[in-house]
């Protein structure tokens, strides 16, 4: 008989080792089987907050079925919170592999709860008091005591919601699954959404009820931009309206057209480190007050002009026809005295194309365009307006940097500083690089109507931590307009060779505000032209200048480089007058 190899008591040790790893695996299995059951019910329930927060953007305006609706959805997203933050699968959350997916799921899980609890229902538990109705003029009043009694909610959402935001933004996605990763890109987009909208939301609910005259009658400048002939923030300055606010009454108490404004033999207002790339001529021309990339220097300079016509304006504001258009979505038809009517479809054709093809005069033009305001302005005042349809209109102006606001108190310009609203230079942060975009029309005319800008950006040399990065930037423009342009278009249009560029060329003045902290590596156009530039604020700004024909494109690229562990960069880009044009564009080293 052989002789056992394990002794007795190794023997036992075995078999103990053996009802050990037995029992492990049982639980593993109960432990898997625990975390599938309960990442299928959270997702059930994530699947139903999201079908839930559908339905709530569709019934906006009945506010006080939505609070009850983000009852419904708070208790959804409660749930998934519950499922996914049991001591199961917190410890499952340490695995290798898998450990990383289930965390994500927790932390998406957790932020869209806070998001739903801490943020959207405290405002929906107000607001469905008075409904959207509150946010209507009545016989061209607003009830300034809403905005009063949303302020603190809305102050407590928006600090939910951006530390929901952040939280997310913080989970690193390098070993996230595919499919992972993307939902949490997703959710991540949805929560800077939510989080942008609330602190909108706050920070009006503390400005408006003063500037709608609450604590005694203002006086305010509105400009109109014209995005024909662009400048920096958008176009020139085409017109202008007085508007007085008092006990949150709105008049228009006057109309504008930058005609009537003198040009000064000096400028109005410093501008500063501005005039070695502009000269004085924001400072002289009401025109071109918007040719600086700063809305606090614009409305001080507005201020001062307004000032010219014996008008006091505590602020300043801004929209071009784009804005107008979206504003219009929420008016509907608006009847002109000329007989046209002015709609969401073809305000920007009309105002800024079709209106110089119909009336050569510039004094008829400028008729046509108070006229337009006029109108708008009383569909606007008169309580004809859908007041949701007029909140998303205003956010997505705002978010294009389409509807701009300086204020001369330095509180209201203070809770205006961190917003779209103010239209401040892009600055680069520790994740983000940030590049201006600008063009400026050369010709003296109105061609840019008929120019396309395609902007890209694209980064290179992604490894993590400090690494030696580029950010390489395309801009190419295109001139649409007919191939007869220089003959069919009137001078008005063309320019008519006025300053000495072709009837019919378009030449564009191109401003490119590079990243702190970046150098240039290379910088060129496909037409072989040379840049000029300057510096603003310790910053390096290079400047082109292109003339197309129609029919013609051009192509700028600019690289820049860093050592730097920055992994994302944005492009603020001239708001033109075709709204399917993105203002913003983005690139990531992190994110696809």
């Amino acid at each position: 008989m052989h002789e056992p190899f394990l002794t007795p008591p190794l023997r036992t040790a075995g078999r103990i080792l053996a009802w050990v790893l037995g029992a492990l695996l049982i639980v593993l299995i109960v432990a898997t089987a625990w975390i599938g059951i309960r990442g299928a019910l959270a997702y059930g329930h994530l699947r139903a907050a999201q079908d839930g927060a559908a339905d709530i953007a569709g019934r906006l305006d009945d506010l006080g079925a939505a609070a009850g609706a983000i009852d419904d959805l708070a208790a959804d997203t409660s749930a998934a919170r519950d499922l996914t933050s049991d001591p199961i699968w917190a410890a499952a959350e340490g695995a290798p592999w898998v450990g990383p997916q289930l965390s994500a799921v927790a932390d998406v899980a957790e932020a869209i709860d806070r998001t739903v609890t801490d943020a959207a229902a405290p405002i929906a538990a107000v607001a469905g008091d008075f409904g959207t109705e509150a946010f209507r003029p009545v016989d061209g009043r607003i009830d300034t005591a809403v905005f009063t009694e949303l302020e603190a909610p809305a102050w407590q959402a928006a600090e939910a919601a951006a530390s929901a935001r952040d939280d997310i933004e913080a989970i690193d996605r390098r070993p996230l699954f595919g499919v992972v990763a993307d939902a949490v890109d997703q959710v991540d987009g949805l929560l800077q959404q939510a989080a942008t909208a609330t602190d909108a939301l706050a920070r009006a609910s503390s400005l408006l009820p003063s500037m709608l005259g609450a604590d005694g009658a203002r006086d305010h400048l509105l400009i109109v931009q014209n995005n024909a002939e662009w400048r920096t923030q958008g176009g020139i300055v085409g017109a202008a309206s007085l508007i007085r606010t008092d006990d949150g009454r709105i008049e228009l108490s006057g109309q504008l057209a930058s005609g009537d404004f003198e040009r000064t033999d000096e400028p109005v207002v410093d501008i500063g480190e501005y005039e070695t790339i502009y000269q004085e001529k924001p400072g002289r021309f009401i025109q071109n007050i918007t040719q600086v990339p700063d809305f606090a220097l614009t409305g001080r300079l507005g201020q001062e002009f307004a000032t010219q016509q014996g008008a006091d304006v505590g602020s300043v504001l801004s929209l071009d026809p784009v804005a107008l258009a979206y504003l219009l979505e929420a008016t509907g038809p608006v009847r002109l005295p000329t007989g046209d009517e002015l709609t969401s479809e073809n305000a920007v054709p009309l105002l800024l194309n079709e209106v110089y093809l119909r009336y050569e005069e510039p004094a008829v033009q400028d008729a046509f365009f108070a006229a337009a305001a006029a109108a708008v302005f009383e569909a606007m005042t008169a309580g004809e307006v859908d007041p949701a349809t007029l909140v998303s209109a205003l956010g997505r102006a705002g978010s294009e940097r389409r509807l701009l606001l300086w204020s001369a108190d330095d509180a209201e310009q203070e809770l205006l500083a961190q917003t779209t609203l103010a239209g401040a230079l892009p600055a680069t942060d520790d994740g983000t690089a940030r590049l201006g975009v600008y063009f400026n029309d050369g010709t003296g005319s109105k061609m840019d109507y008929y120019l396309t800008p395609e902007v890209a950006l694209a980064w290179s040399g992604c490894a993590p931590g400090i690494t030696r990065r580029t950010l390489t930037l395309d801009v190419t423009l295109t001139n649409d307009a007919p191939a007869d342009a220089a003959t069919s278009l009137p001078r008005y249009i063309t320019g008519g060779g006025e300053y000495g560029v072709p009837a019919g060329t378009a030449r564009t003045v191109g401003e490119v505000y590079l990243p702190a902290g970046f150098e240039v590596i290379t910088s060129t156009t496909t037409g072989g032209q040379s840049f000029g530039g300057g510096m603003i604020d310790g910053r390096q700004v290079l400047t082109y200048t292109l003339d197309l024909e129609p029919g013609e494109s051009e192509t700028v690229t600019i690289a820049v480089r860093a050592d730097t562990a920055i992994t994302e960069a944005e492009a603020w880009v001239t708001p033109t007058a075709d709204a399917d044009l993105a203002t913003s564009v983005s690139a990531s080293c992190t994110k696809g």
